[in-house]
C-alpha cells in the first residue's frame, strides 16, 4: 500500500516597518493606513518582529495593558488577537493562518516566511561598513538608504518597545548616511554628497555633522549663498533646540565661505551695490559670530591706531536664581532681547550670539560709563517691555584688549 506524500504549505510574505507599515502578501497589499486602533496594529507588529519565538500571553498584557485595571486582561488579549486574525484573514490563505494559538502563548505561524525591511536594511548598512572596495560600499549604502524611508513604526512610536528599536535604527541610518556622504566626498560626487547629508538632516535637524557635511558638498560645488543659508539654519537650529553654540568646524567652514571670491569684476559700481546696505535700517549691525570676531579684529585694529577706547559687552539671560532657562522660554526672550537691543545701540554698534544665552556687543568710539550708560538702558527697555518675563538678564564690560 503506497504511503500518502505530505506537503507543507509554506508562504512567503513582504513587511515593511521603516516609515509605516504595510504587508504584501502576493498581490494584496495591508497598511496601517486602515481605520484600525494603534493596539491592534501594535500587537501584530510585535508577533512579526519576534516571530522566531512563542511570546507568552503575560508578555503581551504587560506590554499592552500595564496601567489599564481590566477586569479580564486575558479576554481582551484575546478579543484584540481575534480581530488581528480577522483583519489578516482576506490576504491569507484559509488553510495558512498567520498567527498560531498555543496554550498561555501565541506566536507567529513559522510556515509564513517574513521578508523584512529592516532586516535587509541592516544587512546592507553592515555590507557598506565591512566591503573592502569603495563602489561596493557605496552601492550598499546607497541601498540602505533607499529602504529606509522613515523611523521605524513611527505610529507606535509611544510604546517602549518600538521606541528602543526606532532608536537602534534611526542611529543605523544616520551613521549609513554619514559614512556614504564621505565616500561620494572622496570621489567628488559633491551633488549626491548634499542630497543624502540634507535628506538625512530632515530626519535628524540637531545633527552638526550632517550640516557640515552639507554645507562643505555646497562649497566644492560653487554654491556659497546655499552654504550660507545651511549655516544659518543650522546655528538657529541649534541655538534654540539644544542651546549650543556652532562648533570649530562649522564657524572654520562660515569663515570658508566668507572668504571665497566670486566671479571677477571690473565694475566697481556694481560692487559696490552689493556690498551697500540699505540707508534706511536703524540700529545695530547683527550678525554670525564668525563675521563679529573678524569686525573685532578690523577695529582693535582701528583703535590701536587712532587711540580710540573701544569696549566689548557681553550680556546673559539665566533663571532669577542662576542657570540655563528652559529652551522655549529662553528662545523666545532672546528674540525679544534681541529687538531691545538693536533699537538701543548706534549703527556703528556689531551684536551677535555668543551662546544659547547670551549675545556678545562691540562698542566703537565708546568710555566705560557710556558702555555702562548703554547695557543700563538695554536692561532698562527690555524690563518695561516685558514686565512679565521672569528671566534675569546680566552683564559684563570690558575695554578691548589691543596686545
Amino acid at each position: 500500500m503506497k504511503r500518502k506524500s505530505t506537503v507543507t504549505k509554506e508562504l512567503s510574505v513582504s513587511v515593511t516597518m521603516l516609515g509605516g507599515f504595510s504587508m504584501e502578501v502576493g498581490d494584496k497589499v495591508l497598511t496601517d493606513e486602515i481605520n484600525r486602533s494603534q493596539k491592534l496594529w501594535n500587537v501584530l507588529c510585535y508577533l512579526i518582529v519576534h516571530r522566531d519565538r512563542t511570546v507568552a500571553q503575560s508578555e503581551l498584557i504587560e506590554l499592552f495593558w500595564p496601567d489599564e485595571n481590566s477586569a479580564n486582561p486575558v479576554n481582551a488579549l484575546k478579543t484584540l488577537l481575534y480581530r488581528v486574525r480577522a483583519m489578516l484573514e482576506p490576504i491569507f490563505p484559509a488553510d495558512l493562518p498567520p498567527i498560531l494559538s498555543k496554550r498561555g502563548a501565541y506566536a507567529w505561524n513559522p510556515a509564513v516566511h517574513c521578508t523584512l525591511d529592516m532586516d535587509l536594511f541592516e544587512e546592507l548598512c553592515q555590507t557598506g561598513a565591512s566591503a573592502r572596495d569603495d563602489e561596493s560600499r557605496m552601492e550598499a549604502y546607497r541601498q540602505a538608504l533607499d529602504l529606509y524611508r522613515g523611523d521605524f513604526l513611527p505610529k507606535q512610536g509611544g510604546h517602549m518597545w518600538a521606541v528602543a528599536l526606532s532608536a537602534r535604527y534611526h542611529t543605523r541610518y544616520i551613521e549609513a548616511a554619514k559614512a556614504y556622504a564621505l565616500l561620494l566626498e572622496q570621489h567628488q560626487r559633491f551633488d549626491e554628497m548634499v542630497a543624502v547629508a540634507e535628506r538625512a538632516s530632515m530626519l535628524d535637524d540637531l545633527d552638526e555633522e550632517l550640516y557640515i557635511l552639507t554645507i562643505r558638498g555646497l562649497v566644492a560645488l560653487g554654491k556659497e549663498s546655499a552654504a550660507l543659508e545651511c549655516y544659518q539654519r543650522a546655528t538657529d537650529i541649534l541655538y534654540r533646540n539644544l542651546g549650543v553654540t556652532p562648533s570649530e568646524e562649522l564657524r572654520a567652514l562660515y569663515a570658508r565661505i566668507m572668504d571665497t571670491e566670486g566671479d571677477l569684476e571690473t565694475d566697481l559700481e556694481v560692487i559696490q551695490n552689493g556690498l551697500r546696505e540699505t540707508a534706511s535700517r536703524p540700529g545695530a549691525f547683527v550678525c554670525e559670530y564668525g563675521f563679529f570676531r573678524e569686525a573685532y579684529r578690523l577695529e582693535a585694529r582701528r583703535a590701536a591706531r587712532s587711540g580710540n577706547c573701544v569696549h566689548l559687552a557681553l550680556i546673559t539671560v539665566t533663571l532669577p536664581g542662576g542657570g540655563v532657562p528652559e529652551l522655549g522660554a529662553l528662545n523666545t526672550t532672546m528674540d525679544k532681547l534681541l529687538d531691545v537691543i538693536v533699537g538701543c545701540l548706534r549703527r556703528g554698534d556689531v551684536v551677535a550670539r555668543y551662546s544659547g544665552s547670551q549675545y556678545v556687543i562691540l562698542l566703537p568710539a565708546a568710555n566705560f560709563e557710556d558702555s555702562t550708560m548703554v547695557m543700563e538702558r538695554i536692561i532698562t527697555t527690555f524690563n518695561r517691555q516685558y514686565r512679565r518675563n521672569f528671566l534675569k538678564l546680566a552683564y559684563r564690560i570690558r575695554e578691548m584688549d589691543l596686545t
